[in-house]
């Protein structure tokens, strides 16, 4: 099997499994945006995910994406890119001049310097807080009893276009609870969007009201 047909039958099973858990709990499959994510996978994987009509894509390093992507959103206007790896300040022009959507806004710091980097180029990413709902100190994310006064800095103080929340839970606990979480910190700040569930979870994910799921693995293989 070629890459192209490789790619297109797992892209063609995942949509019925996405599709098929939406109906279940009461919601559409276009309620839940697939994000592909291509980190460490060729251009030319990526062509075929295009060719096979997928349009949103997630890369985690600026570096790498600057790599592959221009020239491929150049060719293709409605794709959209998503940064899902931890952003360094010292990226974030880069990072807004490439990126439609950032979703690991973790830190205020980095809010301060999206907000002028946004003003300077008068672009603006939509972007998600993301959460370290499991509290591990090795991993990015603000902590849950911090959300609701870090959504007030971005949203009153800075005035960024934050959508929605996102998170990893830790790989070795059930998700669900931390799928809940999220749901519930969103709900009480008004989001409508939650980016959560990977390769191994996201059906669950779209059971807890996951408007993004970021697959990889599943889509372009093993890396």
């Amino acid at each position: 099997m070629t890459i192209n047909a490789h790619i297109a039958a797992n892209l063609t099973e995942i949509r019925s499994r996405i599709a098929r858990a939406a109906h279940e709990h009461g919601r559409g499959p276009h309620d839940v945006t697939l994000v592909a994510v291509s980190k460490t996978h060729p251009a030319d994987a990526v062509a075929a995910a295009i060719n096979a009509g997928q349009l949103v894509f997630g890369e985690n390093r600026v570096q790498e994406a600057q790599a592959k992507f221009p020239d491929l959103k150049a060719a293709h206007p409605t794709l959209e890119l998503h940064l899902i790896g931890p952003l360094q300040s010292n990226k974030v022009r880069e990072a807004v001049a490439l990126f439609d959507v950032i979703e690991t806004l973790d830190r205020e710091k980095l809010a301060r310097a999206l907000a002028d980097e946004m003003e300077k180029q008068k672009r603006r990413p939509a972007l998600f807080i993301q959460v370290n709902t499991g509290e591990e100190p090795q991993k990015a994310g603000i902590n849950p009893s911090a959300v609701d006064d870090f959504v007030k800095l971005c949203h009153d103080e800075l005035q960024l276009p934050v959508i929605g929340l996102m998170c990893i839970p830790p790989h070795h606990q059930h998700p669900a609870p931390h799928f809940a979480l999220l749901r519930e910190m969103a709900r009480r700040n008004g989001f409508g969007c939650l980016s959560m569930g990977m390769s191994g979870d996201y059906e669950t994910a779209i059971a807890f009201g996951a408007t993004h799921v970021r697959i990889g693995t599943a889509i372009f293989g093993q890396r």
